[in-house]
């Protein structure tokens, strides 16, 4: 099978053909119709990490956001089975611990991070291996296409996993989202669907404009207006407050726009400028109460939640989908985020 292999940090990977995986015993195949080019392959890409103990090994198969069909199973699965059209969330849970059986796999110490480490190729390929297939694959609804689904994988279902579960965003609160990349404007049209009041920042006009028609009720230019100082005036105060870039301006600006108890999510990792740390107003979140929560994936077990959304509310996340990618366009578009000049969900279809 054709895969993309990271060889050297920041230079192209480097298109090969290998034997396609064999599934564990409690695992599955899946045959990739399409995977998600995100941010975070980004980070990987660059050797970014380090500081988190997260920097990805040279050598890696990249691509963590698939959607396909099981073409094989292990022995042991029981629930999946060959043919069944799916979902591959990136954060792999072994589905036997107390975190997976409360519902919080995500976090799961001894999980997996699909494309991220040795143990856990990633799907930049044809095929993809994916281990405790019954706790970990998710069955793909027939109305949802893999190129579509393949923008659940990471960035849609984290800003889900943020919004509801992490924040409790409600209907009729006010959501500040400080960067309109892939997961930024997930987080703008999954707030509107729940009902909330969006604004969204971003320098790029078009990232701006796509927050727009994605149901934000109002997007600000940071280089034209102070974004916190527009939202308290416009809000009084985000009662939810959204960093999806990760840099120190994006995040402290966040937190300046809640308003008192209000609650930020941090989605976004930061990059080699802030190596995992970035200052906070601490005295400032101390008192008026602020409530600061991170947010890594989603549990698998979440998706029939996420799935029930999509149907109530008919929102599409196919409409973040801003271009289709071959696997020899992975490296030039890597690049390209490297200088901000993406805009929406790039994904790959031709492996």
């Amino acid at each position: 099978m054709r895969a993309a292999i990271l060889r050297e940090y920041g230079q192209p990977l480097d298109i090969v053909d290998r034997e396609p995986p064999e599934p564990d015993p409690d695992g599955a195949v899946v045959s990739v119709e399409a995977c998600g080019l995100c941010r975070s392959d980004y980070h990987a890409w660059q050797g970014h990490g380090e500081w988190n103990d997260d920097k990805v090994p040279r050598g890696q198969l990249l691509g963590h956001e698939p959607a396909g069909e099981v073409v094989a199973v292990g022995e042991e699965v029981h629930r999946v089975a060959v043919g069944d059209d799916v979902v591959v969330p990136f954060s792999l849970g072994d589905g036997t611990c107390q975190h997976c059986r409360t519902g919080h796999g995500n976090v799961c110490p001894d999980g997996l991070a699909l494309g991220f480490e040795s143990a856990a190729p990633g799907a930049f390929a044809e095929r993809v291996a994916v281990p405790a297939a019954d706790y970990n694959l998710v069955d793909r609804p027939p109305e949802l296409s893999a190129r579509d689904a393949a923008v659940l994988g990471c960035r849609y279902m984290t800003a889900y996993h943020a919004l509801v579960e992490r924040a409790a965003l409600d209907g009729g609160d006010w959501l500040a989202v400080h960067g309109c990349g892939g997961v930024g404007l997930s987080a703008v049209q999954l707030g509107r669907a729940l009902g909330a009041r969006v604004i969204a920042v971003d320098p790029k006009p078009g990232a701006r404009e796509r927050a727009a028609n994605l149901g934000a009720t109002e997007t600000l230019d940071p280089a034209a207006v102070d974004p916190v100082e527009r939202i308290r005036d416009r809000t009084g105060g985000a009662d939810v407050s959204v960093d999806a870039l990760g840099v120190s301006e994006t995040c402290q600006n966040s937190i300046r726009s809640l308003r008192e108890r209000g609650t930020h999510a941090q989605i976004g990792l930061t990059t080699e400028a802030e190596r995992g740390e970035i200052s906070l107003p601490t005295d400032w979140m101390t008192r008026w109460e602020i409530t600061f929560v991170g947010a890594r994936g989603m549990s698998p077990t979440s998706y029939t939640e996420l799935f029930e959304l999509l149907a109530a509310s008919d929102v599409d996340p196919g409409e973040l989908v801003a271009r289709e990618l071959a696997l020899e366009d992975v490296s030039d578009r890597l690049a390209a985020m490297g200088a901000y000049e993406t805009t929406g969900v790039e994904v790959v279809t031709e492996l």
